[in-house]
This record gives structure tokens, sequence and C-alpha cells, in this order.
């Protein structure tokens, strides 16, 4: 087995109600926390699912509770045609899980879309969110960037075989890791759930709801949340420049730049990643 499939065949299942839809969510979680002390909520972007965080989340769960979903139209979650898949339904299908969890107030790390995700939640409902962090997240109209407009199209769907795909995304991830060995159990990770015509579909589905008015309509300055923006200074997908608005619009918020990474930075710089993390949110 695959370090993707011993993951996946952690995760557990719930259903989730986003526009009127029945949606199956998966997710991990392990880990107990203390009295007190908020779970720790993972979230991945496009075109990536939970495993990105396979460096972090075992070391967090040492102490705390992790939960770590993969969105809806991701991973081992729903994937079928015929739903949003937009960062505002992931912020209701996220909101969604929760409750179905029991879990009120989180600790909220979030890359790329995910970032988008925990930015919103954190601007709409500020007793939600108690520390966040921001790792290459899209905000304001930093995205879609031009790669995900292009898959986004629906003749990606219907023009490109799945083998097609496959390579499409194999080169994507090799050209933009950090350095010249790409990690193969990453790749395989990342590549795995869009290996079938459903997963095809369900991937340029997911690109073409980069809605790019989700994070234009909130304002930065309403999160309240102690923020963490843990940035690869090496992105060409999202560049610094917009960590350092970031910076400027959240009262409460200090920016960590991580060299020698580019947008994976988890998978980049996973050791630094993960001690940034312990800091933040386990210290004190």
């Amino acid at each position: 087995m695959s370090e993707y499939d011993d993951w996946t065949d952690a995760q557990d299942s719930t259903t989730v109600t986003v526009d009127g839809h029945d949606l199956d969510v998966a997710y991990v979680d392990e880990g107990e926390g203390g009295d007190g002390e908020n779970p720790v909520v993972f979230l991945h972007g496009i075109p990536t699912n939970s495993f990105l965080f396979r460096g972090q989340v075992p070391a967090i769960a040492e102490e705390r509770r992790v939960v770590a979903p993969d969105m809806v139209g991701y991973g081992g979650s729903a994937m079928h045609d015929g739903f949003d898949r937009s960062i505002r339904a992931q912020e209701v299908a996220l909101v969604g899980l929760l409750d179905d969890l029991g879990i009120e107030t989180v600790d909220f790390v979030g890359h790329d879309l995910g970032g988008g995700v925990g930015l919103r939640l954190a601007a709409h409902d500020p007793d939600r969110v108690d520390n966040l962090v921001l790792s290459n997240s899209v905000a304001y109209d930093s995205w879609p960037i031009q790669t995900i407009t292009d898959v986004g199209l629906p003749e990606t769907a219907r023009d490109n075989s799945v083998e097609e795909i496959q390579g499409m995304l194999d080169g994507l991830f090799r050209d933009t890791l950090y350095g010249d060995d790409a990690d193969e159990a990453f790749v395989e990770g990342m590549k795995a759930p869009w290996n079938s015509e459903e997963g095809v579909v369900s991937l340029c589905r997911d690109a073409s709801g980069t809605n790019t008015s989700h994070t234009t309509e909130i304002d930065p300055s309403d999160v309240t949340a102690n923020t963490l923006l843990l940035w690869g200074l090496e992105d060409e997908f999202q560049p610094v420049e917009w960590a350092e608005r970031l910076e400027s619009d959240i009262d409460s918020a200090e920016l960590v730049g991580l060299d020698e990474a580019n947008h994976w930075v988890p998978e980049d710089r996973t050791e630094a990643f993960r001690d940034h993390l312990a800091e933040f949110l386990l210290s004190g």
C-alpha cells in the first residue's frame, strides 16, 4: 500500500448539506485535546487534498485534536457532478462538518484555497476561529491563476483523457516544488484522486469554481484571530506581496517567510512548517 492509501484508510466520513445537496466529506480526525483546547483544522487548496499536510498532522495530533478534511469535490469527498465547489460553498461545508463533530471554536491552518476558506470564516464568524494560519493563501483578487482558469474550462474535461490530466498534474507538481528531487509519495498522493473520468470532471469543476468575488467581498480587517502568515518566499502563484498586504490589514497578523519554498510550502519545508505551527499553536 502507498502512503496515500494509508492516509485515506485512516479517514472517517460524514454527510453535510450545501445548497440543498447532501455531500460526503472525508476527513482525518486524530489526537485528543485537553480541556479548553481548540481542535486544529487543516484545510488544503487546489488541486491538492488533506495528504498535503502528512508531515504536520501527526506531530500536532500528539498534543491537540486535529481534523483535516478533504474539501467537497476533492480527495475522498464527494466528486459527482452538479454542486458548487467555490470557497463560499467550502465554507458552508466546513461549518457543517464542525457542527456535525460538535466543534464550536477552532485553530485553523489553511493553504491556498483552504486559506481563503479560513479567511472567510474568521471574517464572518470571529468567535469561531481563535488562531489562524494562512500559508500562501488566496486573498483579495490574487486568484485564480491562469493555470487553474484553463483547467476550469468545460472543454478541458471533454477533450482530455485521464492519462493526459495525470501527465499535466505530474508536470505541475514536479515543476513547482522547490528543488530538483520531488518526493514520489507526495506527487502520487496529489494525483491519485484525479485518476478517473469522474475525478477529471471534478477537478475541472473545482477549477471553474474559483470565484474571486468570494475573497474581494470580505474585509480582512474584520479578522480578530491571532494570525500567522506562513509563506513560501519563492511562490510564483501567490507571491509574498499578498501576505504583506494581509499583514497590514489584519491587526494581529505576523508574517514569517520561508526561503527555499515555492507554493507547496508544507512539502517544500516540512520541518520548518511544522516547527512554526508548533510554536504558534502549542506553546503557551
